[in-house]
């Protein structure tokens, strides 16, 4: 019998399951694991309750990369009493900035026009994204970027334009986060231009038992640039999530 935690993922900002591959991949079945959806709705409160539905009874981990992340401590809000363990990869407890909430304002303009230049305004967004969610040491990664294209292809503009108002109206989170007392694990790029590691620093002292993960040589898609280092994280933070939870069953 499987007795390790159920553990639900998140994805980020044009990202599908696909984000997760090397934590799945490492993982080889040896839990059960759902990966939710984050494009769908356009409020981060809708793509929490859809995800919570989606598992299995009981309690369980969950995990949220970028705007994953808003996502995975919105679950927290709404379930807090079945959460296990959070996993919070290159993200963030801060609300937008007006100025964030302008510029994602543009890009929703500028992708929502009519279908033919609203296709090619949505593939130069995607394509635009490149310079500032990469290390610079991986611009030249063909496979990684096509990888990057290719996901927000299949998330496609009306699912970016979701997730941008999604985003847009997320809550602040740093009053949350001191009453999620469970096992924690808070990565980041330590080059992330996106959410950078000041924000992650803030986020895992604001967490009871939090580890803190600065990943050398990696921007914000970290998981992906630095597979080996991110995926030992997490698999240290799992151990310490079943661990907690056999301790509260007596063993």
């Amino acid at each position: 019998m499987n007795h390790a935690t159920p553990l639900l993922l998140l994805p980020g900002l044009m990202n599908d399951a696909r984000i997760w591959s090397p934590l799945t991949t490492a993982l080889d079945g040896a839990r059960t694991v759902y990966i939710a959806p984050t494009h769908l709705h356009d409020s981060i409160a809708q793509s929490a309750r859809a995800a919570i539905a989606a598992m299995p009874a009981g309690a369980f981990a969950v995990a949220g990369f970028s705007l994953g992340g808003y996502v995975a401590q919105e679950v927290c809000r709404q379930a807090g009493d079945r959460i296990a363990g959070l996993g919070l990869l290159d993200t963030s407890a801060r609300a937008d900035t007006e100025e964030a909430k302008q510029v994602r304002n543009r890009m929703i303009q500028a992708v929502d026009g009519a279908e033919g230049a609203r296709n090619a305004t949505f593939g130069q967004v995607a394509q635009g994204f490149a310079a500032r969610i990469v290390h610079a040491s991986r611009l030249q990664d063909g496979e990684l970027l096509r990888l990057l294209f290719d996901m927000a292809a299949t998330v496609g503009h009306q699912g970016f334009v979701r997730q941008q108002r999604a985003v847009m109206d997320r809550a602040d989170t740093r009053d949350l986060l001191p009453r999620i007392d469970v096992p924690a694990v808070v990565v980041c790029g330590r080059d992330d231009q996106v959410t950078p590691f000041s924000l992650s620093q803030e986020m895992a002292a604001l967490l009871p038992d939090a580890e803190l993960v600065a990943v050398a040589e990696s921007g914000h898609m970290s998981i992906l640039e630095q597979s080996a280092p991110v995926v030992a994280a997490l698999l240290r933070w799992l151990q310490r999530v079943d661990a907690a939870a056999s301790a509260r069953q007596g063993g």
